[in-house]
C-alpha cells in the first residue's frame, strides 16, 4: 500500500515538473518583441490566402471580403457571414467544420480522461481490500481445516483406544511391560 502511494506520489510530482518545463519553455524571454508590428488592416487583404495567416481576420466567401473577426461574439454572427462560408486559420476548413471537430476533440479528451480517473480509482479500490468472495473463501478454507483437526484428533484418540483394548500400547513407561505379567 505504502509502495503504491509513494508511486503516485512521484508520478503527480513528475507531471507537475513537466507541465512546469513546457510552460516555461513556451514563453522564452530572449524572444519577446517589444516592438509592435505595423498593423495592416483586414480589409486591405484581397484573398483568402492571405487574410486567414492574421488571428484577427476573418474570410467571408460569400461577400469575398476580409473583415475584422467580431471578438466580443466567440462565434461570428450571420450577420458578418455564415459560418458555412466563413473562414479562420486555414481556407480550406469553414469555421462550422472546425467548431465541431474541436469539440468532438475536447469531449473525447475529456471523457478519456474521466474513465481513466474511474479505471484507476477502481483499480486503488480492489487492490486496497481483499474481494468479499475471497474473504468468504478464506474463512470457508480456515472452517474446513478446524474441522479436519477436529476429525483427526478424534481418529487419533479412537486408534489409541483400540490399541489400549488389545493391549498395544502399554500403561508403564517402557514398551516391554506388556512382557513381564506373563
Amino acid at each position: 500500500m505504502s509502495r503504491l502511494t509513494a508511486e503516485s506520489r512521484t508520478l503527480s510530482t513528475s507531471v507537475f515538473f513537466a507541465a512546469v518545463v513546457l510552460c516555461v519553455s513556451f514563453v522564452r524571454h530572449g524572444e519577446c518583441q517589444t516592438t509592435p508590428l505595423p498593423l495592416t488592416p483586414c480589409s486591405a487583404h484581397k484573398n483568402c490566402d492571405t487574410c486567414v495567416p492574421h488571428a484577427k481576420c476573418l474570410w467571408c466567401f460569400t461577400t469575398n471580403n476580409c473583415t475584422e473577426y467580431p471578438v466580443s461574439w466567440l462565434l461570428p454572427p450571420a450577420s458578418v457571414c455564415q459560418l458555412s462560408q466563413a473562414r479562420w486559420g486555414v481556407c480550406w476548413l469553414n469555421f462550422e467544420a472546425l467548431i465541431i471537430t474541436l469539440a468532438v476533440l475536447g469531449g473525447t479528451i475529456l471523457v478519456s480522461i474521466a474513465v481513466c480517473c474511474c479505471c484507476c480509482c477502481c483499480c486503488r479500490k480492489r487492490r486496497s481490500r481483499p474481494d468479499r468472495d475471497e474473504e468468504r473463501f478464506a474463512k470457508r478454507r480456515e472452517e474446513i481445516k478446524q474441522r479436519a483437526e477436529e476429525r483427526k484428533v478424534e481418529r487419533m484418540a479412537r486408534h489409541d483406544e483400540i490399541r489400549r483394548k488389545y493391549g498395544l500400547i502399554g500403561d508403564s513407561d517402557h514398551p516391554y511391560s506388556k512382557f513381564e505379567n506373563e
